[in-house]
């Protein structure tokens, strides 16, 4: 699957790429770089076991251990102390990295209840792309039955891409279901 996924971006997107942005050689074409995936989880500060359940998630989800976020700075108002466990992230590279993008597009966000696609606008300015989640239920691998709490996600796709539309273009040439 992500061997498809690779294999496609090297044969179809980056000579497509190539025409439309008229570039000179293939090492300007723009490519993924990294996946981060973050989930916070506001609730640990209170209960420990639920940063676990939330790692169990991610392992499924991701493919790979994720590192456990700590908090930078106490803040009274939310119990919060310095270098408490707050969240978990992920960062795909390489074959796992186009094996997820393969999952995401074609198997998980079609399972978005009432989608539409994504949005164009949730670029940053310098080429990376930002989605966010309400639900990890959506991903195949999770079951329904063993969830304690829903828990949504940030999925950030970093590219090498200097412009939003330099960006926009790879993705949807990927496959990415933007919105019409």
């Amino acid at each position: 699957m992500a061997a498809r996924m690779k294999e496609r971006f090297l044969n179809e997107v980056t000579p497509a790429l190539m025409q439309k942005f008229s570039y000179k050689t293939v090492m300007q074409v723009p490519k993924i770089e990294k996946i981060v995936i973050n989930m916070g989880v506001g609730d640990a500060v209170a209960n420990s076991k639920v940063l676990d359940s939330a790692v169990n998630d991610m392992q499924l989800i991701a493919g790979q251990k994720p590192v456990i976020t700590k908090a930078k700075k106490s803040i009274a108002g939310f119990k919060l102390r310095e270098n408490m466990p707050i969240g978990v992230k992920v960062t795909l590279r390489g074959e796992r990295m186009y094996f997820f993008l393969d999952k995401l597009f074609n198997v998980t966000l079609p399972r978005v209840r009432d989608f539409r696609g994504v949005s164009t606008k949730a670029f940053d300015g310098r080429g990376n792309y930002t989605l966010g989640l309400k639900e990890q239920l959506i991903f195949p691998e999770i079951e329904y039955d063993k969830v304690d709490k829903v828990r949504g996600m940030d999925i950030v796709i970093v590219t090498t891409a200097k412009t939003d539309e330099e960006s926009r273009e790879l993705l949807a040439q990927l496959g990415m279901p933007f919105a019409k």
